[in-house]
């Protein structure tokens, strides 16, 4: 019950905020404005801004410090769905329960919606107030983001997942490929929330490293899951829509029960790497719990 009620509250701020930012822009194209705060706030899980909250707040960062990087990493995700979704890459006509951004405008507004957010998130962080003792880190922050969005992390992985559909690829391919689409931006919300402290340190970076990349790919191996157990009035998307479209996935390659035993396995590693670090992780560590346990 706590960290249902913490989770209702970052989502409550973090989607207050992404408003609030949004109600800024000039009135340059009320159609692609409009686009943009549909496929920024039309609902989700708000996991990648949740996890900045809870690592920043463990250091002891103030949420007003932590709403700039939070909103920022929430917006590259938003850009990554309205992607995902368009004909040419995952053909989703749903998206958390209402219909993708290119049905509700159309291709070209949700092309341009997805590349609008791209800067968008960059001027969020550029412009967003930090605890003036982790001003220094602002470029780490930036850096950290570049690396995660790009050739390096989620957009690479998103072309190692559509080469891999229609083959048979290993288990290290694939866990390669959601290393990168999905893992890569939940890495980078545990490092921007230590970076928004002046607490933050290489021995902090790296075990937050080390449970972020184990908490990113349980985050999809029960993605997989949930594609088969659960429905679409649940999950907000079309069920089934991986095997429909032959990707590769978790209990394709091990079976249903040999996934499920991999999300355990991987919770386990998130959690011993919680026990490593001198802070209070309890909240880390319901938050890991949920990820495996979420059901949409």
């Amino acid at each position: 019950m706590q960290l249902s009620n913490s989770i209702t509250q970052y989502q409550g701020r973090i989607n207050d905020y992404l408003q609030q930012q949004i109600n800024l822009l000039p009135t340059h194209d009320t159609q692609l404005a409009a686009a943009m705060e549909y496929g920024l706030l039309q609902g989700g899980k708000r996991v990648r801004p949740i996890i900045v909250y809870v690592v920043g707040e463990m250091l002891g960062v103030n949420l007003h410090d932590l709403d700039g990087p939070a909103a920022a990493i929430e917006s590259i995700h938003a850009y990554s769905l309205i992607h995902d979704d368009l004909p040419a890459m995952d053909d989703d006509d749903l998206r958390r329960g209402q219909p993708t951004c290119h049905i509700k405008f159309d291709h070209a507004t949700a092309i341009l919606a997805g590349d609008a957010l791209q800067p968008f998130a960059f001027e969020l962080l550029l412009d967003c107030a930090l605890a003036p003792a982790a001003e220094k880190n602002r470029f780490s922050m930036l850096k950290s983001l570049t690396q995660a969005s790009g050739y390096s992390g989620m957009c690479g992985g998103q072309a190692m997942d559509l080469a891999a559909t229609d083959k048979q690829i290993s288990l290290a391919q694939l866990e390669a490929i959601h290393n990168n689409k999905t893992g890569a931006l939940i890495n980078c919300a545990a490092k921007l929330g230590c970076l928004a402290s002046p607490h933050c340190s290489i021995e902090l970076l790296t075990a937050l490293d080390k449970w972020s990349n184990a908490i990113g790919l349980a985050f999809q191996v029960q993605d997989d899951i949930l594609d088969i157990i659960s429905d679409t009035e649940t999950l907000g998307k079309p069920q089934g829509s991986d095997v429909e479209l032959n990707k590769s996935t978790y209990p394709a390659l091990l079976g249903l029960a040999g996934a499920q035993e991999k999300a355990q396995a991987l919770y386990q590693q998130a959690i011993f790497a919680l026990e490593t670090i001198p802070h209070d992780t309890t909240t880390l560590a319901l938050f890991t719990q949920y990820i495996i346990e979420r059901n949409k």
